[in-house]
């Protein structure tokens, strides 16, 4: 067994501001092994190896180890962090979870999808458009005010929740925007006390009504299980749904065959899902010592998981029609953490594709896009697409 400290190892820089787009595909392809070395640790690049780590009991999420190095250990961005259900282990992550899983099944999802065909049929599809702007945005926060029971005119206000406390993720993001997302967080405590208060008059049939039913959950375990599911649930998508029309965009042929076989639809996003994840690194990191393909991880070593590279093990080129292992990709991660809403996603992702495939004959990109950086959430800041 050897030290991971003594290999000589390439080396990624993923905080390098200018990675993205094609310089940091062809960045991430010039790397070799399974291991390479990054700014605060190591950098797992294949699916084996990144499930071990994504699974292992003796790890863990960083996110407070992070905070605290950063000096944040008191006020609203330390108690949102502390609450959020990637930063809780144990009985009481398993807890919580179960709370938000009914909601959350594929059974559950599915029930939404006439929701996100309404919201879709009121959305700008044809003729040129800012497509993250005017449709990628919009739709997922739709779907989520639906789901949490919030009026369709606060979904705004929820994709600036989700895009802004989502940083908490990005550790340069808290260092330059702390006041801001502390900001954000008292917005979000002061709407959703109001929307709690009218869900005890008229509960409905929403997740919020739900938790409120719920007798042991405190109003802030509540509060922030809401909380959770905007920030996983809007940014993300909202990316991801731009990624995937950029690949149809750039592979016409793609495009034709999914307009001629609509079933396609589920196919499709989940190849966008595999081929372009929009996490690309997943961070974790040892509790203790990890012993893996006789290389020795001592205790506190931060692991980054690539599912970029786990993804592409099933294939390098992006072929919706290609057979591939559905269960198996990294984009949601993997173990007691893998995303609750993948689900609903995944859903949204084939709805909307379906939409479009059906009153789309062409999608070209009108104007090179914007790529945004692959710290945090991989997203696009502009996507100019013409649809016709």
């Amino acid at each position: 067994m050897k030290p991971v400290t003594e290999l000589e190892l390439p080396r990624l820089d993923y905080t390098d501001p200018a990675l993205r787009g094609e310089r940091y595909h062809a960045a991430m392809a010039e790397l070799d092994g399974w291991l390479a070395e990054g700014p605060f640790g190591y950098v797992v690049l294949d699916r084996e190896a990144g499930e071990f780590f994504l699974r292992s009991r003796a790890c863990t999420f960083p996110g407070l180890v992070v905070a605290e190095l950063l000096g944040i250990n008191e006020g609203p961005l330390w108690e949102e962090m502390r609450r959020n259900i990637i930063n809780i282990n144990g009985a009481e992550h398993r807890r919580l979870r179960n709370l938000l899983n009914p909601s959350l099944s594929p059974r559950a999802a599915d029930r939404h999808r006439p929701a996100m065909r309404r919201i879709l049929a009121g959305l700008p599809h044809e003729g040129e458009l800012e497509f993250v702007t005017e449709f990628a945005k919009p739709y997922p926060a739709l779907v989520i005010a639906e789901l949490i029971g919030a009026e369709a005119a606060d979904a705004p206000k929820l994709w600036d929740w989700s895009n802004w406390i989502q940083r908490q993720f990005d550790a340069a993001s808290v260092v330059e925007h702390r006041a801001t997302l502390e900001a954000k967080i008292l917005e979000y405590h002061e709407w959703v006390g109001h929307l709690l208060a009218r869900k005890r008059e008229r509960p409905g049939d929403d997740l919020t009504s739900r938790l409120l039913a719920v007798e042991d959950l405190e109003e802030v375990e509540l509060r922030n299980l809401v909380l959770d599911v905007i920030l996983g649930g809007i940014d993300t998508a909202q990316s991801q749904l731009a990624h995937t029309l950029r690949l149809l965009a750039e592979h016409p042929d793609q495009w034709e065959l999914l307009r001629a076989r609509p079933e396609l639809a589920r196919q499709a996003a989940e190849e966008a899902l595999r081929y372009e994840p929009v996490t690309p690194f997943t961070a974790r990191m040892t509790t203790e010592e990890v012993v893996f393909r006789d290389v020795v991880f001592p205790p506190h070593t931060v692991v980054m998981i690539s599912a970029f590279h786990a993804n592409r093990e099933s294939g390098g080129t992006f072929d919706i029609a290609a057979e591939r292992e559905r269960e198996r990709i990294l984009t949601f991660g993997a173990g007691i953490h893998y995303c609750v809403g993948a689900n609903l996603a995944r859903a949204e992702l084939e709805e909307a594709l379906a939409f479009l495939a059906a009153r789309v004959e062409r999608v070209e990109l009108a104007g090179e896009p914007v790529y945004g950086t692959i710290t945090g959430i991989y997203g696009l800041d502009s996507l100019p697409l013409r649809l016709w």
